[in-house]
């Protein structure tokens, strides 16, 4: 009886999921296509893709649990509101910060890929589908218009329009090729201000409950463009006579932008349809989830998603080779989806429309615990990624080797965490379950002041042993996140790493070496900001430890191209004398 009773469940269950899957897939022409909601090992445009390596979405489709009642702002470069498969899920609140209309006109398609994504209608018979397809979208076109009054009303302030949003998605991010003091007088009023507003809509909006800001992480590991002034210039890394080798590791480290280093934006890198890093994305000890972000279409799968409308605007008139493949389905003819759709613009936006997904299962949990939802069911994606090892020749002449990336480790809270995917890829189904048992919220949110250890430390060259610092913490804490605060005067910066040892012995590389990083000149390191996610859920008291590495005493090259200027080489002499840390200081998130 036992037996029959095994078969028949497990017979049920595969019925269940068969018919889920179904469901999912026929609800539009396109959804087939759309690996990041159901991958069944092909999409029918590329056949580079892995089983089961999705959202896992598919019992939580079947619930109806769809993101009703749940607004998404986009802030991007706009959408287009009148797009049929876009259209019916438009709440009021969009903004045209050009013109001040309520049209938030998008000139280039990114920002209506990334609606779609998030809340593309389902079984209305046209293109794909979004995540959270009945979920409610307002746009805002800040990518046309940064300016610090357009980030405000966009991003929640005042009180007004996209208030009532839950979820603010940030498809971008910017690669700055130096650190910023975050203490500076021409960036402490603006960080200060950002910080404020994002920690109010954060734990205050909604009657309380609260909003999560969804970030890419960038798409910048093996080079980037940055703007000296308003020049902009193409940045990658020049080793051993070659270009483009850095030896395996990311040349733009995530943590390298201020804005990415900040406890209330939820970052983001990008996985593709193997269930491997996708080649693109930035990584760094501040990712804090991963999220499906395909390839760039061409022999591996993108993301299916929503295109300005018609054949001569969005990706059409930038992809066309790509968008082909649609088209050639003959779902496609009047050109408005693309396949060309890929980064972590999209897992920031798959991620969005997830957190529309867990909201609407169960709407009276607060935005800090349904993020503490995802990090407790997320998934360990590429299970036997061993991070990465560098060697070069130290100051005596031996070859000595580093773990410049540390491979999947488990902190001291159970959490499994690696700098390529944060606390691991999300769960869909298994974070609304969760959510659906959840009754009691995270307790009250506490931010630690600022412990500052001023002790100057000397960091010898080209050596794998580095400096090493101790910091006592007393705040019994459970920690959300760590921010370190650091001063350096280094001539080669690209040559460090920076590690964080917490007191449970979990280390966490903040920084890792071989980075595109450009000094300014006779000019120290001041006051630069990086965060960890890698400490979740241990205790912060205790003796904490950092470590700097410096790991290179040869010659490299850091190139910088830009039309006009040409091709430029910096970085290209070790430094004369050992760097100096000046000073370095631990903020603790937690509760």
């Amino acid at each position: 009886m036992y037996i029959k009773k095994t078969l028949l469940s497990c017979c049920l269950l595969g019925a269940f999921s068969s018919l889920a899957a179904d469901h999912l897939t026929n609800s539009d022409p396109l959804t087939p296509y759309q690996w990041h909601l159901n991958n069944i090992g092909h999409n029918g445009l590329t056949t580079n893709t892995v089983a089961g390596e999705d959202l896992n979405l598919l019992n939580t489709d079947m619930q109806g649990i769809k993101g009703d009642g749940v607004t998404v702002t986009v802030i991007d470069s706009g959408i287009e509101l009148s797009h049929p498969d876009l259209v019916n899920n438009v709440a009021t609140g969009s903004l045209n910060l050009l013109t001040g209309t309520a049209t938030p006109t998008d000139n280039t398609g990114h920002g209506t890929a990334v609606a779609g994504i998030i809340a593309a209608q389902a079984n209305n018979n046209i293109g794909g589908r979004g995540v959270a397809p009945n979920a409610d979208l307002v746009g805002f076109n800040y990518l046309d218009a940064q300016t610090m009054s357009n980030w405000l009303q966009s991003h929640g302030m005042p009180l007004t329009g996209s208030a009532n949003s839950r979820v603010y998605n940030q498809s971008y991010s910017s690669k700055p090729a130096l650190f910023k003091n975050v203490d500076a007088d021409e960036h402490t009023l603006s960080l200060q201000l950002k910080e404020r507003v994002m920690q109010q809509v954060s734990l205050n909006s909604n009657n309380g409950l609260g909003a999560l800001f969804v970030k890419s992480a960038g798409n910048a590991f093996y080079q980037y463009t940055t703007f000296f002034g308003d020049t902009p210039f193409q940045v990658f890394p020049y080793e051993q006579q070659q270009p483009f080798n850095n030896a395996g590791l990311p040349f733009h480290n995530a943590n390298l932008s201020t804005d990415n280093a900040s406890f209330w934006n939820m970052l983001v890198s990008a996985y593709n349809a193997n269930g491997k890093l996708a080649s693109y994305s930035s990584v760094g000890a501040n990712v804090f989830l991963t999220a499906p972000g395909g390839e760039n279409a061409q022999s591996q799968a993108g993301i299916v998603t929503t295109d300005m409308s018609g054949c001569a605007a969005g990706f059409n008139t930038i992809n066309s080779t790509i968008d082909i493949l649609l088209q050639n389905t003959g779902l496609d003819s009047h050109c408005d989806a693309t396949a060309a759709m890929y980064g972590t613009s999209a897992a920031a936006a798959n991620t969005s429309g997830v957190i529309a997904l867990v909201m609407s299962a169960n709407p009276q949990l607060d935005a800090r615990t349904i993020k503490h939802t995802l990090a407790t069911t997320a998934r360990k994606l590429d299970g036997n990624n061993a991070g990465v090892d560098i060697n070069f020749t130290d100051a005596n002449g031996d070859v000595v080797s580093y773990n410049a990336i540390p491979g999947w480790q488990q902190n001291a809270a159970g959490y499994n965490v690696h700098p390529f995917y944060g606390l691991g890829a999300i769960d869909v189904d298994a974070a609304v379950a969760m959510a659906q048992q959840t009754t009691a919220l995270l307790p009250t949110l506490q931010v630690s002041d600022w412990h500052t250890a001023n002790t100057e430390l000397t960091i010898p060259d080209a050596n794998v042993n580095g400096v090493q610092d101790t910091l006592a913490i007393t705040d019994n804490l459970t920690i959300e996140a760590v921010q370190l605060k650091l001063s350096i005067d280094h001539t080669r910066m690209r040559d460090l790493a920076v590690e964080l040892i917490s007191p449970s012995g979990t280390r966490s590389v903040l920084l890792s070496p071989r980075t595109g990083l450009i000094n300014a000149t006779g000019i120290p390191v001041q006051n630069a900001l990086l965060l960890s996610q890698h400490f979740y859920g241990e205790s912060a008291a205790g003796q904490w430890q950092i470590r700097l590495i410096d790991t290179d005493n040869g010659t490299s090259q850091t190139l910088l191209y830009n039309e006009q200027a040409g091709l430029l080489s910096m970085n290209d002499t070790n430094n004369s004398v050992d760097g100096t840390v000046l000073s370095w200081s631990l903020r603790f998130y937690g509760h």
